[in-house]
């Protein structure tokens, strides 16, 4: 039976479909033996920034009723980690948007079985929140940071921001988490110029960077990706001779492959969607704040979890069990091009990160 490339919205359909109740040693294991470890939790559409590879300047946001309570992301995270999920990243927009969200990542951060809480951040709100994100249980940081240029993180971001961001970055890393590291997408024409400015502070201040190719989401990209897209390889080649990169088999959980240089702490990684399809080994989902749960980022295969949530209040194992059957619609991959038309229409602060 083909896989159907368009959002299912028929959860009680595929609780159905499980086979009985779940036993305690259940797991989330798909169709092409990949299991699933990993959950990308988005508790917020909302951002500070427009980003001109995420969202369009004029975005909508969702009204309250259609988003999550906190208490219904709690559940989530409750019965994704009860069927082997060890590793949750709180994303958005901006999670630090969320009004009371530190309730949600308390609760997380002393959750029985979850061995990593993550959030990735656009570092905004650092400066305030980090200490109790740190005291809170929050292990690893990752922060959105595409340009040390006032005027390119302007044209960037659509907002004039970046030294609030930089005393965020430097707010975190005086409460001491263990790793935090620099996301950068990198776009050709934009700040191609200075990624070698950007690891040079990431290695200073020993962190960790990773260079992201740019993926065709939302209608944000009916322009020609072709014209900002710069691929890994040509970046690995270009930062090769000044730094000996030294391919390392180190991993963080997600898709980026990561080198080391002589000498530093720091790890730089590359995310390439595009060039070296990293399909094989995925282990995560995502769920939006419209508890959508997202089975692929290049597919729209989707379930929605909220109508169970909503139907089935605190019932777990009706839950449990759509999760499960929804394995079985994860896609084998996703199949990217830079000429054709996005696959994908929804943007990333509704995608989640």
């Amino acid at each position: 039976m083909p896989i159907p490339s368009r959002s299912i919205h028929t959860p009680p359909a595929l609780a159905a479909a499980a086979a009985g109740a779940p036993t305690d040693t259940a797991v989330l294991i798909d169709n092409f033996g990949r299991r699933v470890t990993y959950l990308r939790l988005s508790v917020t559409d909302r951002c500070d920034f427009r980003c001109v590879y995420c969202m369009n300047e004029d975005t909508r946001f969702l009204p309250r009723a259609q988003v999550l309570s906190l208490e219904e992301l709690a559940s989530l995270a409750r019965n994704f980690v009860a069927l082997g999920v060890s590793k949750i990243r709180l994303t958005g927009g901006e999670p630090l948007l969320r009004p009371n969200v530190m309730q949600l990542i308390e609760q997380l951060g002393s959750m029985p079985g979850l061995a990593e809480l993550t959030l990735t951040t656009n570092g905004s709100q650092l400066q305030r929140f980090a200490p109790a994100l740190r005291a809170a249980g929050v292990q690893r940081l990752n922060i959105s940071l595409d340009s040390l240029n006032p005027a390119r993180f302007l044209a960037m971001t659509r907002r004039d921001q970046l030294p609030q961001v930089l005393r965020g970055i430097e707010a975190a890393l005086a409460v001491g988490f263990e790793r935090i590291k620099l996301n950068t997408v990198v776009q050709q024409g934009g700040n191609v110029g200075e990624l070698e400015d950007l690891l040079d502070y990431a290695l200073q201040r020993g962190m960790d960077i990773s260079f992201i190719e740019e993926m065709p989401l939302g209608e944000v990209h009916t322009r020609q990706l072709a014209t900002s897209y710069l691929g890994n390889d040509r970046l690995l080649a270009r930062l090769q001779p000044r730094y000996g990169l030294i391919a390392s088999s180190e991993s963080s959980g997600g898709p980026a492959r990561y080198y080391r240089i002589a000498g530093q702490h720091s790890r730089v990684g590359f995310i390439s969607p595009h060039s070296h399809n990293f399909c094989a080994s995925c282990n995560r989902v995502r769920v939006t704040v419209e508890g959508q749960l997202l089975l692929c980022l290049g597919n729209e295969h989707a379930v929605d979890l909220k109508a169970v949530l909503r139907q089935f209040p605190g019932d777990d194992q009706h839950l449990r069990q759509t999760l499960l059957a929804a394995m079985s619609i994860k896609p084998e991959r996703h199949h990217f091009s830079l000429d054709a038309p996005p696959q994908v229409l929804r943007l990333m602060n509704m995608t989640g990160g």
